[in-house]
């Protein structure tokens, strides 16, 4: 289904009636179906609905991409939804986009969960950020598709030990996202900052590392949920960057066991 503002929402599970609903936030190459695998987790307590952030599978980019203006957008889609509260899962910057929701507007969020998801971008160093970006922009700029990149950069990400599907589905995924959207919110992650709110964080948290994930690195996401009040960590030693589909059952099973305890 789709909102006013054009942004595209796949109902996994959806019924008014149901009072606690997630929201799945996806990563940069990925879309709402990187959930796909976690629909499992919906009950009849519990709604699955995931959203394809501004810029993909149809959807317009914003007239100006930042994280204040992707957290309006997200709140506005809470709101059209007329949701009260929603329990955020975000994968990567799909997480920082749930993180950056809760630090401006904790009323709406009932829990938050981060798979892959750091406090903030790389180093505190701007040479970081300009090589980051040049490598991830150069193949581009010379002339290389979507499709390339993708078949080049996913199988470098994965842990393992992966689910036999979880590479065709994220090379799918990732072949779908426009050029310049890809550009867009590559360049918007590297401004992205919340260290400094953590401990002002007083909601249910549960993060979830892949073992043997270099972008989002368990140590420091370890770092991370000690920082938070009310956090719960793990890790799924196996997996990469793209925990919740290269080892769907584990990342499923503590995602239940979190909701459980915080849906009463």
């Amino acid at each position: 289904m789709k909102t006013s503002k054009g942004v595209q929402v796949t109902p996994y599970r959806f019924d008014t009636q149901v009072k606690h609903s997630i929201m799945g936030l996806h990563g940069i190459g990925g879309s709402a179906s990187s959930f796909a695998p976690q629909q499992a987790i919906a009950s009849e307590q519990l709604n699955f609905l995931a959203w394809d952030m501004p810029g993909y599978q149809g959807s317009p980019l914003l007239s100006i991409t930042t994280f204040e203006s992707l957290a309006r957008r997200l709140l506005d889609t809470i709101d059209e939804l007329k949701l009260d509260k929603v329990h955020l899962l975000g994968h990567s910057i799909g997480g920082m986009v749930a993180l950056e929701l809760a630090v401006r507007a904790p009323e709406r969020i009932a829990s938050l969960s981060l798979m892959a998801t750091t406090a903030a971008f790389g180093g505190r160093d701007e040479t970081f950020k300009k090589q980051f970006l040049a490598a991830r922009l150069k193949p581009l700029e010379q002339g290389k598709t979507m499709t390339e990149l993708a078949d080049e950069f996913i199988p470098e990400i994965l842990g393992t030990n992966p689910h036999p599907q979880a590479l065709a589905n994220a090379v799918e995924s990732m072949k779908s996202v426009p050029v310049d959207t890809y550009k867009t919110i590559i360049t918007c992650l590297t401004s992205f900052n919340r260290r400094d709110h953590l401990s002002s964080l007083n909601i249910p948290c549960c993060l979830i590392a892949g073992g043997v994930d270099t972008n989002a690195p368990a140590a420091t996401m370890s770092k991370m949920a000690a920082a938070i009040p009310e956090a719960e960590f793990h890790t799924i030693e196996p997996a990469g960057h793209l925990v919740n589909l290269e080892a769907p059952q584990q990342t499923n099973a503590i995602l239940q066991s979190f909701f459980n305890r915080h849906i009463q």
